[in-house]
């Protein structure tokens, strides 16, 4: 089990989605083939609110058994397996950096896995509601207070919050999919 961190908030930063895209080459660049999509999840995603400076990635891969073969392929980039970690069908990994601060989660599932979808949901969610989103900073922050240097204690906090939202999270990320915005109109 990856030790619990301090909880640190800082404002969202423009180059989180340029550090993903550049794991995300990464990580195509030792899975290849099996690798559908990476996708940046997490609050660092979601610009106008604070996050920890860790970026969350969902590697979509086209077999979880052909991931848990290549392994040794993402401990290469010196990543940490953590198998499930309580989510059924996930791989977990993280990465530290030179000085043992955490800087990446990978949440790999396979495609087609409704957790996918849970996610983005989720997080687009997020991005078109900016009041959500400023709800759910204030959430991260009220859970911050309660457990300043037990990460993982951070998270179980603020989880009803965001177990709430998901059916409306849901309910959002199926409607755009029905009707999605062209730029013809």
């Amino acid at each position: 089990m990856p030790a619990p961190m301090k909880v640190e908030l800082v404002p969202h930063s423009p180059e989180w989605e340029t550090a993903a895209r550049a794991e995300s080459a990464n990580i195509l660049s030792v899975l290849g083939p099996n690798l559908v999509s990476v996708h940046h999840i997490g609050s660092t995603a979601i610009s106008g609110i604070c996050a920890k400076p860790v970026l969350d990635l969902l590697p979509e891969v086209v077999s979880l058994v052909r991931l848990d073969e290549d392994i040794s392929q993402l401990l290469a980039l010196g990543y940490e397996w953590w198998g499930e970690y309580g989510i059924p069908n996930r791989r977990y990994c993280t990465l530290n950096d030179a000085t043992a601060g955490r800087r990446m989660h990978l949440h790999c599932f396979q495609t087609g896995d409704p957790e996918i979808e849970r996610l983005l949901a989720f997080r687009d969610y997020l991005r078109s509601n900016s009041a959500q989103a400023h709800e759910y900073d204030a959430e991260k922050r009220r859970c911050r207070t309660l457990h300043p240097e037990d990460s993982h204690a951070y998270s179980d906090a603020k989880a009803d919050w965001i177990t709430s939202r998901i059916p409306l999270a849901l309910a959002y990320h199926r409607l755009q999919m029905r009707n999605p915005i062209t730029e013809d109109g």
